[in-house]
């Protein structure tokens, strides 16, 4: 992809408005410390002047291998500032597996926290951003003084929409993770649709979040310009975990709860949910992860709010398909609702043509918000968007005749049992309806008769009352077709999950796998 070169994104505008207007109110609290809004500002300038004098120009890629946090956010705001493109790669993955992403990337330099550079590519431009530090230097003449002079020297620069300004990762759980290019327009059209037609006149407003995934998740890197012109306070965990999660929800009343399905499913299990005061919750946005029906109904009974399910991807911005807080009907627990403003929703066959309502096939987005294409992989990019910009999700849905969604599953999950197709999304739903079952993943299992078995690996809602295969199998009957049920049952403690907090059904195949042949 060419480079585009710009001197201001919308990220770095957004940072310096938002520094002005909201100036002592902290935009991060996190292990590195508390972060206000002028000081993102400030540290943003420093830390930019910082790379500038490392070479580091507009159109070069910088990789952001630092946990999320304040150090996170000054580190992507700095690149922004210069025109280059941050990449976020979350600190979750293992050592093999960051190093892949940085050797994938080649980005002109990677920031990175001294815990997290081993097994970096030897050849790899490194600064080492110590926790809390802000900067790579241990001290720099004022920012204000010689940042101007470093960016005139690097040329005049003109704005320009389709300036690449963000590297988003896919989570990988169904193969080599990839790197999403997103534009300043795309940024633009995802705060449009977060915010509405307005949202270039929107300041303040804002209130106090739960950071439930990793900031270089797509959730947080193309989000973070809105987050900071609507003045938010994010609240970090080191490690996400249900009750410190539920802690931090009653301290700071945050009202609207933003979580990933199987991080709700462990807070509703919390003994916390009954002592602590959870009033200021008046409602739950779930994405990145299928939210049960049985979920959504304890969740709507416990907190005594509205569920808004939202379906998107890291492709499509992480905007794309929702249902509304008061949704309530049985029915609805079925779909993930309709198109959000601003987003055209199809489903196709395998030639891209559209199926009449009510058939299955593929899912396609099409909204401003898609990504530009993945990082130097012209064939993925090919194979993910049509000619005229629809995102193949790679998921089979059905659509009815009101235009909702209903996901029947991965194209890459689905296994044959004995000459049957079966979808893991749609016996999983039926499991978990049973009462016993807190959550579930269900993954195939090599068989020499009927070829592939269904293996379903579950949490019990009481331990030490698990549910058995013949209980789940009865109860399902009522549910889906009998081929469909489960063959073989293993129960455990927790899913295998993935750094976006996705259930990584790789790793829970191999763990299935590994506890049966004990």
């Amino acid at each position: 992809m060419g480079r585009c070169p710009t001197i201001l994104a919308v990220l770095s505008e957004i940072a310096r408005e938002a520094g002005q207007r909201f100036g002592d109110r902290a935009v991060v609290v996190a292990a590195d410390g508390v972060l206000t809004y002028a000081q993102l500002d400030r540290h943003a300038d420093a830390l930019a002047a910082s790379l500038a004098k490392r070479g580091v120009v507009a159109g070069d890629r910088v990789a952001l291998l630092v946990p999320s946090g304040g150090d996170w956010a000054v580190a992507a705001v700095a690149t922004a500032r210069l025109g280059a493109v941050f990449a976020g790669i979350s600190p979750a993955l293992s050592a093999p597996e960051r190093a892949a992403l940085v050797k994938l990337l080649v980005p002109r330099i990677t920031l990175a926290d001294p815990t997290l550079i081993d097994g970096l590519p030897l050849r790899a431009e490194l600064a080492v951003l110590e926790p809390g530090s802000r900067s790579i230097e241990p001290s720099i003449e004022p920012a204000s003084e010689i940042l101007p002079e470093l960016l005139s020297s690097s040329g005049n620069f003109e704005r320009a929409d389709h300036h690449e300004a963000v590297i988003c990762f896919t989570s990988g759980t169904t193969g080599q993770p990839k790197a999403a290019v997103f534009c300043v327009s795309q940024l633009r059209a995802i705060q449009n649709i977060d915010l509405g037609p307005d949202a270039e006149n929107i300041w303040g407003g804002g209130a106090a979040m739960l950071a439930s995934t990793q900031f270089a998740h797509v959730g947080m890197s193309t989000k973070l310009p809105w987050y900071l012109r609507m003045g938010n306070t994010l609240h970090v965990m080191p490690k996400w975990r249900a009750d410190e999660a539920l802690r931090l929800v009653a301290k700071h009343r945050i009202s609207t709860l933003g979580v990933v399905a199987p991080q709700l499913a462990l807070m509703l299990q919390s003994p916390l949910m009954d002592s602590l005061d959870l009033s200021c919750v008046t409602g739950i946005i779930a994405g990145g992860a299928a939210s049960p029906p049985a979920l959504v109904r304890q969740a709507r009974k416990r907190f005594g709010v509205g569920y808004s399910i939202r379906y998107s991807s890291t492709e499509s911005g992480g905007v794309g398909i929702a249902t509304g807080f008061d949704d309530s009907g049985e029915d609805e627990l079925q779909t993930v609702g309709l198109p959000r403003p601003g987003v055209e929703v199809r489903i196709t066959d395998a030639e891209d043509r559209l199926l009449p309502t009510g058939q299955v096939g593929e899912l396609q987005l099409r909204s401003a918000a898609v990504m530009h294409g993945y990082w130097n992989d012209e064939d993925a990019t090919k194979r993910a968007l049509t000619q005229d910009r629809w995102l193949r999700t790679g998921d089979l849905a059905r659509m009815d005749g009101a235009g909702r969604v209903m996901l029947a599953g991965r194209q890459s999950e689905m296994y044959i049992r004995g000459g049957y197709n079966v979808f893991p999304a749609e016996v999983e739903a039926a499991i978990l309806d049973h009462p016993k079952v807190a959550a579930v993943v269900v993954v195939p299992y090599p068989d020499q008769i009927l070829g592939e078995l269904g293996l379903a690996m579950v949490c019990a809602q009481e331990p030490k009352d698990p549910p058995l295969l013949e209980e789940l199998r009865e109860h399902g009957r009522q549910l889906i077709a009998q081929y469909k049920l489960p063959d073989l049952l293993v129960i455990v403690d927790a899913l295998p999950l993935s750094s976006a907090q996705k259930i990584d059904r790789a790793a829970a195949q191999k763990l299935a796998e590994k506890l049966l042949e004990v």
